[in-house]
């Protein structure tokens, strides 16, 4: 009786019928995660990409502009945003010009524009917030600051989570001293060559 249970679990154990099927069962999974894990990531970083080249796009045209934007022109670039970044996802621009006064040792904002839920416009008394990510300037000098944030959900929840992509780009007028802003009085500065083209600064949040 002993031998004949042998004998049943030798033929059991030198059996591969089915081992394939039974591999396939454990490693499935792993290979469904690594696939969803590649394509989430790859997504955000494309996504992250994007909204850069959204800023720096925005960024851009506004610094060529010699004429008095409005409310109309702002809304334009929200839109052009929503365009270039995944319409899925919630975005919000700000757009602001800010000048730097040598004798008042601060920057002072020339107009602010934001369009979207997750930003508000900077004012004179908030912009100090952000003077250690400003560049430094010469007198009356002036940059264009664009700033996007645009929610990240993930594709397939594989430990990246939910998170705010942010974009501080800025750059200089390029064709004339000054971007006005229709209805808003701006007080007149030179317009030094010697400052860099445009210049950015990432976080994600």
């Amino acid at each position: 009786m002993l031998n004949i249970f042998h004998q049943h679990l030798r033929r059991f154990r030198q059996n591969s019928d089915g081992a394939l099927t039974v591999e396939f069962v454990i490693l499935a999974p792993l290979l469904l995660w690594t696939f969803a894990a590649i394509y989430t990531f790859f997504d955000a970083f494309r996504q992250d990409t994007i909204n850069l080249k959204a800023a720096y796009t925005i960024s851009d045209l506004v610094s060529r502009e010699t004429t008095e934007l409005n409310e109309t022109y702002i809304d334009s670039m929200y839109a052009m945003s929503q365009l270039l970044i995944r319409s899925d996802s919630n975005t919000s621009i700000r757009i602001s010009v800010v000048r730097w006064d040598e004798d008042d040792d601060r920057y002072y904002l020339d107009w602010s524009k934001e369009r979207g839920d997750a930003l508000v416009e900077w004012t004179n008394a908030t912009i100090s917030e952000i003077e250690d990510r400003l560049p430094v300037m010469p007198d009356q000098e002036r940059v264009i600051l664009v700033e996007t944030r645009n929610d990240l959900e993930p594709a397939f929840k594989v430990g990246l989570p939910s998170m705010d992509l942010d974009n501080f780009v800025f750059s200089r007028p390029r064709f004339a001293p000054l971007v006005h802003f229709e209805g808003v009085d701006i007080v007149s500065g030179s317009h030094e060559d010697s400052l860099e083209g445009q210049d950015t600064e990432k976080d994600a949040d």
